[in-house]
């Protein structure tokens, strides 16, 4: 039983670590063809039917890269198409959300202080909102909406805020902070597999068939990886989120993560008009400097209940399990005297933490007994933690303790 904890903890690293590279090889591959679709010029011999070139120089040669506006008269017998970076990691991301936050709900997707909630009514709030989401969006963009860019994007920024608060008032803070960011990656993928791969086979089609393409697919596949552009830096600020809890452990971290949308759309302007014009409007940078003035202030207003409200709270039933294992109270002990310097509401390791590392507090019964899993794999079965200098006195003997507790509470002696 033990071998498969240790199994299922790096199946969740593997996981994320091909979530990580997916991710680097779809954003990468999307800035890429933005910015070559911006910096393309016009030329007086090019091809038939072609809109723009751009040469470049990598790696010891030179790259002329032609577009066609809507396609070439002849269709080329190799021909590569960019989808699988989305692809994947869309089902690697939510492969990770069902390990990390589905089969670990009890921990790290409810919060019972916010919301009165079943766990297989959590997943079912946590998958649904993430298809209903896409399905607004795409109405939206199927609407009279569509002829009026700006507007439709304000629209999306006002449901995306909608969403944060919504997820807040429901889950963890890591929790809504994280959703949030699959509800956009969700919003990007479905624009990939539901639009623009079907759009560019329509035109293929044509191709072959010896039909002359309508340009309105070519249109509408642009719009959409536009929308995917201006996404990308705030779904990688909340992937990243949950490492931080000046991010999602405050009261006003679901203003924090909407703000982030604005400063995603700032800095990409800012990159767009430059491989368009060739000089970006600086005036982006002091907006993008000015909202992270504003988070950061946000982020200083604390959220986390007290000691005392922690433990008047009834502990759940998964806590309970925990708690009422043989050898809880010495491994209580052992977390306390070890990790409750850092681990505290307002720890007092080092003048300059001001919040518990990731959010986690190890002070009351309940918040040992609801951290279980991690403990016994941070300080139990590994030396992960507590750090060598933070808590010297942290022995075998203590370690021993902690996994004796854990493999009582999971054998249910």
């Amino acid at each position: 039983m033990y071998d498969l904890i240790a199994f299922g903890e790096w199946v969740g690293f593997a996981v994320r670590w091909l979530h990580v590279v997916a991710a680097m090889a779809w954003i990468g591959a999307s800035f890429y063809f933005i910015a070559l679709d911006l910096m393309l010029k016009p030329a007086p011999d090019m091809p038939k039917g072609a809109y723009g070139e751009e040469w470049e120089v990598h790696g010891g040669g030179f790259y002329h890269t032609t577009k066609y506006l809507v396609a070439p008269e002849r269709m080329p017998e190799h021909l590569t198409w960019h989808k699988w970076q989305s692809y994947t990691t869309w089902l690697s991301g939510a492969a990770l959300l069902m390990i990390v936050y589905w089969l670990g709900g009890e921990l790290y997707l409810l919060d019972p202080n916010k919301a009165d909630l079943s766990l297989w009514q959590g997943i079912l709030i946590s998958g649904g909102s993430l298809t209903i989401g896409w399905l607004a969006y795409d109405a939206l963009c199927k609407s009279k909406l569509s002829e009026r860019p700006t507007l439709l994007m304000l629209i999306l920024f006002v449901i995306l805020v909608a969403m944060s608060w919504g997820y807040n008032q429901i889950f963890t803070g890591r929790a809504a902070l994280l959703h949030l960011g699959a509800f956009t990656a969700t919003i990007m993928t479905a624009n990939v597999f539901f639009q623009i791969m079907p759009n560019q086979r329509i035109v293929v089609a044509d191709l072959k068939a010896g039909r002359t393409p309508d340009a309105k697919y070519g249109k509408i596949a642009k719009v959409r990886s536009t929308h995917n552009n201006y996404l990308t830096l705030p779904v990688v600020f909340l992937m990243l989120s949950n490492h931080y809890p000046l991010a999602f452990a405050t009261e006003y971290s679901w203003i924090i993560a909407s703000l982030i949308f604005l400063t995603g759309v700032s800095i990409r302007h800012y990159f767009n008009t430059m491989h368009k014009t060739g000089k970006g409007p600086h005036w982006t940078w002091l907006v993008t400097v000015i909202i992270m003035i504003v988070i950061v202030w946000l982020s200083t207003a604390p959220m986390m209940d007290s000691v005392e409200e922690a433990e008047a709270r009834p502990l759940t039933p998964y806590e309970q399990t925990f708690a009422s294992a043989k050898g809880f109270d010495q491994a209580y002990d052992v977390v306390v005297g070890n990790c409750s310097m850092c681990h505290a509401r307002e720890p007092y390791f080092s003048e300059t933490m001001l919040w518990p590392p990731k959010g986690v507090v190890l002070e009351t019964k309940s918040d040992v007994a609801r951290h279980a899993r991690a403990i016994y794999v941070q300080a139990g079965i590994t030396h992960a933690m507590p750090p060598p200098n933070a808590a010297p006195t942290m022995t075998d003997d203590y370690r021993k303790a902690i996994t004796a507790w854990y493999r009582a509470a999971t054998n249910g002696e």
